[in-house]
């Protein structure tokens, strides 16, 4: 067992990496950190705990720690600190050597920090070598993206590596919970759709070419987004219009999304879902109340597939933005680590 900890602990991202790794078959969670307001306390008094299932036991008394590699001595670190200070924190767990699995944005478009999905860019963990060569640290920091380049990235990369994707067009409908807690006021999402949120349209349409281009070279298509928040609790719903770079009918298509299984080393690992990406026939379907919960969060459904009369194929796509969003890409991530025998295995 490989002793983690997690970073930002009491927020929401962090509550749920602490449900993933209170009984993970890998990791033994030994340390929760957060801000200096809840150091000394114990957990249960520190976190207004929000999950539908009772805060781990193992977890209640865990006094809360700083978050700096002097107080927090596990080997793995997952952070879900806030963007306002998560670059400088996760940069001194990897001068100290550790293992930072991050969600925060601060290092996710660096050129030698890997921004990866487990099933889609494997291959990307190979910048590691660099960064602790042109960083001088014996550590690593490896990202996961955001919650709507994770979901429109998994969805798009089958056809990516099969036609090639040369123009994308991304309208997202993201739940409340992407905002973190408590999020947006009742009154300005209840009936309502909010059609801005800060920042999220651009790292949508750069993470997708970093995502699914080569580990040193961002892939070449364009990709124009338009991110809307809406009165949905969890799961991120995105409607994708796609211009293929080899022309391809629906029904090679709809193949494609159906045979799809992911990079081999990605599959038998704890947290991945027996099918990372699902194909729904139902005309009215994928929801994201009825469908973000797929394979226990980890899987993308994608449905309503037709062919576009402005580019070649539209489609829609399902994911839970905290899971596979969020903390279970980061815990897959340092689980294919372990795989890899980039940290000592478990």
């Amino acid at each position: 067992m490989k002793r983690v900890a997690v970073l930002g602990a009491t927020g929401a991202v962090g509550q749920a990496f602490i449900k993933l790794l209170a009984s993970h078959p890998w990791f033994d969670l030994v340390e929760v950190a957060a801000s200096e307001r809840s150091a000394g306390k114990p957990y249960a008094e520190a976190a207004r705990w929000i999950g539908d299932e009772p805060m781990p036991k193992r977890v209640r008394d865990m006094r809360v720690l700083p978050c700096d590699p002097e107080h927090v001595s596990a080997e793995i670190v997952f952070s879900a600190l806030d963007s306002s200070i998560a670059g400088e924190a996760e940069e001194a767990f990897a001068r100290a050597g550790r293992f930072v699995l991050s969600n925060a944005k601060n290092h996710r478009m660096d050129a030698d920090v890997p921004l990866v999905i487990a099933e889609v860019n494997p291959d990307h963990l190979d910048l590691i070598a660099t960064q602790r060569t042109r960083r001088g640290w014996s550590g690593a920091i490896v990202t996961n993206g955001n919650c709507s380049a994770i979901v429109a990235a998994m969805a798009l990369a089958p056809l990516h590596q099969r036609f090639g994707v040369a123009q994308v067009f991304a309208t997202t409908m993201q739940a409340v919970s992407g905002a973190g807690y408590p999020g947006v006021p009742s009154l300005d999402i209840m009936g309502n759709v909010v059609p801005y949120i800060a920042d999220e349209e651009r790292k949508l349409e750069e993470e997708l070419q970093k995502f699914l281009g080569r580990a040193s070279e961002p892939a070449s298509f364009t990709t124009s987004a338009q991110c809307n928040r809406v009165a949905v609790e969890h799961g991120h719903t995105i409607a994708l219009a796609v211009k293929l770079g080899e022309s391809a009918d629906i029904g090679a298509i709809r193949e494609t999304f159906a045979s799809w299984t992911g990079a081999d080393c990605a599959r038998g690992l704890p947290s991945a879902p027996d099918r990372p990406l699902v194909l729904m026939e139902q005309p009215d379907r994928p929801q994201p109340r009825r469908d973000a919960a797929a394979g226990h969060g980890m899987s993308v459904s994608v449905g309503r597939l037709r062919a576009d009369p402005l580019l070649d194929v539209k489609f829609i796509a399902v994911g839970h933005n905290i899971i596979r969003g969020a903390a279970g890409a980061s815990v897959l991530n340092a689980e294919l680590l372990v795989r890899r025998g980039v940290v000592d295995g478990a």
